[in-house]
């Protein structure tokens, strides 16, 4: 039989404790599920809403889309222009570093002589 080396003594964990960890990682998936169906619902939600607008305007749906949406190359192209625009507005670095060494003045809690112990020892 091997035997394992868990440092943790698992007859110190209570109950309590079992259900708050497990109430807390049920929160936690359940607040991250939420959050996955929100992001997946919403544009959904959005799109839909533009096909009923554009239906009652009279607009066919091909058309919906064509004055709308930006092509993937457009966006790209935009993203690029203000990526290089963002570098350009800080300055150039050069990175060289300057150490000037500044002299101390006398401080008593910075001396040896107060580090040092005076054992002196008794004759007999």
């Amino acid at each position: 039989m091997i035997t394992l080396f868990l440092p943790i003594n698992f007859s110190a964990i209570g109950a309590e404790h079992l259900a708050l960890a497990v109430s807390c990682y049920v929160i936690v998936f359940f607040a991250l599920f939420l959050l996955s169906l929100v992001f997946g619902i919403l544009p959904r939600l959005h799109t839909r809403n533009l096909r009923k607008q554009m239906q009652k305007e009279g607009d066919e749906i091909d058309t919906l889309f064509a004055g709308k949406m930006v092509p993937g190359e457009v966006s790209a192209a935009i993203a690029m222009a203000i990526s290089m625009y963002f570098e350009e507005l800080h300055d150039q670095e050069t990175a060289i570093l300057t150490i000037k060494k500044e002299g101390k003045s006398y401080s008593p809690w910075n001396s040896k002589i107060y580090n040092v112990i005076n054992f002196n020892p008794v004759k007999r």
